[in-house]
């Protein structure tokens, strides 16, 4: 035998331990079967298999030990996924059993569940002239442990990381075994499936059992190794049911069938049938016994399948620990370099989207020089932005494309108020027609030319028109400031993010300005209609077509009021005039001065005429005062946010040198997540390197 051959040989007896029965330790085997000449030939013959798994160790370790090392990072919680062996079961299904005979060390044993946490196993073959090196990484500590009491230790770290009692907890605990003769291999053993709590156990216990599972299983780069008891029928096994929701195909589902002497009636026609859709095989193994060591254990595995009369028909390619070894280890290299090329491209990915936004925020500021740099970039860039918003009109700044811009927002605004306020003289009252007229002509009789239009009754009806509606222009004129204060805070707010002290002050600041411009605004507003008030003017030539428009209509008008001795029943009660609608006419009969209701109508038509002037220069003068009231804010009024902001003493810009306890643990982390990415990509690196040198 050559010295390759020899260390194979001698390597892969440390991959003959064979399980402990989870629930059935001390029982005795159904029949006990005593070494043969035959026995020792199956036996060697099952040693036979280990060089597979030794000609991949030289290349497989370091493919293994960069993920594990990815894993070591928490590379996974930037969603970085990882191809990992997942090892599933219902309870005692002999899942621990099958973990010791891989890892060639005793695991914990108890009723119930037994593993109330992911432990990760980290398996490395060591040389045989090294000794074995067995800790525990948890709580970013690691802890030595000798192999006696390696269980022991695995449930002190269990009650630390999880709680004392019986309940479960989702934060990972690392095994890692460096040992003479075992695989190379990192699994992921999960708590058993168990539907019904114990004393001392959540009631929840197999939802969050399963939440456990699913999250581990449901990536793709999962394998799932499905530890099923030869004593059950396999379709009804909670571990199946949760496999095929996430591999329908099954394609990256090992089974393992454990207590094989336990039922070997139809173990043959289960795993051949694969009633339960098992892509990736199976593997039927013997649980050790009583005290049998581990070798002496494999012995019996290699016997009862080959000498039983029902296990012996099952084909030798997928009988034995070691053969579960074998698979597993070309599962494992072949899902790392299917996966890795991914895992590369989503670490560099990930990681230009990092420094990216890294670079999107500001730099720390630590001096008052750089304060007041950073500040007056912020207060520049708001009021572009705001000159875009607010003046120009631009849609680069508006953050929604369903919304609009700024100044077509205000010309909507206009729109609807203008439009409100023509409607407030449209829905004035038809029944008392030219009575307000009358009234007031009459008021201002004196000693005049007979058919004078008395200027006070025009000013007075004018005045009481103006004063109807005096409240709307300034409601107005505070729900346009409202709309401006709005996208001032916004934008401000928008590029001061960053600087939470900072932000605080401006928002105040802001609204301060906002609040004294508004105010100026309103009196400005109040200014406009008391004009309206005081006296009637315009040099607008629309007022005398409109009149003169209107006017045609008197004579019609007057006619059908006065009868001049026609029968009154042929008299309409109502008369149509265009602009006002079907006028009723019945009260107006009852005034027997013609030439007063020729005053009258004339008046009504020039107060018509001329509120048309009145309304489209309250909306004119308000549109102009505001986009000029805009103007100055985004252009000159802005100082006084800077002045207030520097304060009296010119050092209150010191502020932002305190940054926000939210954008300074934001950096922190992207930093973090950036350092480690970075050390990800360089672990992934090397080993693409090592690949292309194999290539």
């Amino acid at each position: 035998m050559s010295g390759c051959d020899r260390d194979v040989d001698s390597r892969s007896i440390g991959l003959d331990g064979i399980v402990i029965d989870d629930d059935h330790e001390d029982s005795q085997p159904p029949h006990k079967i005593l070494p043969t000449v035959k026995q020792e030939k199956v036996a060697a013959a099952q040693v036979q298999a280990a060089p597979i798994i030794s000609s991949y160790n030289e290349k497989i370790r370091p493919l293994l030990d960069a993920i594990d090392r990815l894993r070591l990072l928490m590379v996974m919680k930037e969603g970085i996924q990882l191809p990992t062996i997942v090892v599933v079961g219902d309870q005692s299904s002999g899942k621990s059993s099958v973990l010791e005979s891989l890892a060639g060390v005793n695991l914990p044993r108890s009723q119930g569940i037994c593993t109330r946490v992911p432990l990760i196993i980290r398996l490395q073959n060591h040389a045989s002239s090294s000794p074995s090196e067995l800790y525990l990484e948890y709580n970013g500590k690691v802890v030595p442990v000798d192999e006696p009491h390696i269980a022991t230790a695995i449930n002190l770290a269990t009650d630390e990381v999880a709680g004392h009692g019986k309940g479960i907890s989702n934060t990972p605990l690392t095994l890692v075994v460096k040992k003479y003769g075992v695989p190379d291999l990192t699994m992921v053993d999960l708590p058993g499936i168990t539907r019904v709590p114990v004393h001392g156990q959540p009631e929840n216990i197999y939802e969050q059992i399963r939440d456990i599972i699913m999250q581990y299983i449901t990536p793709k780069e999962s394998i799932i190794l499905n530890v099923l008891s030869a004593t059950v029928d396999f379709s009804t096994c909670e571990s199946i049911r949760m496999s095929q929701m996430v591999d329908k195909t099954g394609e990256r589902t090992l089974a393992v069938v454990t207590k094989a002497d336990r039922a070997p009636e139809e173990l043959l026609e289960k795993v051949t049938a694969d009633d339960v859709n098992i892509g990736l095989g199976y593997v039927c193994v013997r649980n050790r016994v009583g005290d049998e060591s581990y070798e002496e254990a494999r012995k019996e595995e290699a016997a009862l399948f080959e000498t039983h009369p029902q296990l012996s028909r099952i084909d030798k390619s997928i009988v034995g620990i070691p053969v579960l070894a074998q698979k597993l280890v070309q599962i494992q290299a072949n899902i790392i370099a299917r996966c890795l090329p991914v895992i590369v491209k989503n670490i560099s990915e990930k990681l230009n989207a990092n420094v990216a936004e890294l670079e999107k925020m500001p730099k720390a500021l630590t001096s008052v020089a750089d304060a007041m740099t950073a500040f007056m970039r912020i207060i520049g860039a708001a009021k572009e932005s705001l000159r875009s918003l607010l003046w120009r009109g631009g849609f680069d700044e508006v953050p929604d494309d369903s919304a609009k811009h700024g100044t077509a927002r205000l010309v909507e605004m206009f729109n609807q108020f203008s439009h409100k306020l023509r409607n407030c003289e449209e829905s004035d009252p038809t029944t008392d027609f030219l009575i307000e007229e009358i009234k007031v002509l009459e008021d201002a009789k004196g000693i005049e030319l007979p058919n004078f239009l008395p200027r006070e009754a025009f000013v007075r009806i004018l005045h009481r028109k103006v004063e109807k509606i005096s409240g709307m222009p300034v409601e107005f004129a505070e729900k346009i400031w409202d709309y401006i204060e709005g996208v001032v805070m916004d934008v401000l707010m928008r590029h001061s993010e960053m600087y939470y002290q900072l932000k605080v002050s401006i928002k105040r600041a802001a609204h301060n300005l906002v609040q004294t411009m508004r105010e100026q605004s309103i009196i400005r507003v109040k200014e406009i209609v008391q004009m309206e008030k005081l006296t009637a003017y315009t040099c607008n030539s629309d007022y005398t077509t409109e009149w003169s428009k209107l006017m045609n209509q008197q004579e019609n008008f007057i006619r059908n009021i006065v009868n001049n001795g026609l029968n009154q029943t042929w008299l309409s009660s109502t008369v149509r005039l265009d602009g006002f609608g079907d006028i009723p006419v019945e009260h107006l009969r009852k005034q027997p001065n013609v030439l007063l209701l020729q005053q009258a109508f004339d008046l009504k038509m020039r107060i018509t005429a001329y509120w048309k002037i009145v309304v489209g220069r309250l909306v004119d003068s308000m549109a102009l005062h505001l986009q000029y009231s805009v103007h100055n804010l985004v252009n000159n009024d802005m100082v006084e946010i800077v002045n207030e902001l520097m304060g009296p003493d010119g050092h209150g810009i010191e502020k932002m040198l305190v940054e926000s306890p939210a954008i300074a643990a934001k950096r922190e982390n992207l930093k973090k997540s950036i350092n480690l990415l970075k050390e990800s990509k360089d672990v992934v690196a090397n080993i693409m390197d090592r690949i292309a040198s194999y290539n």
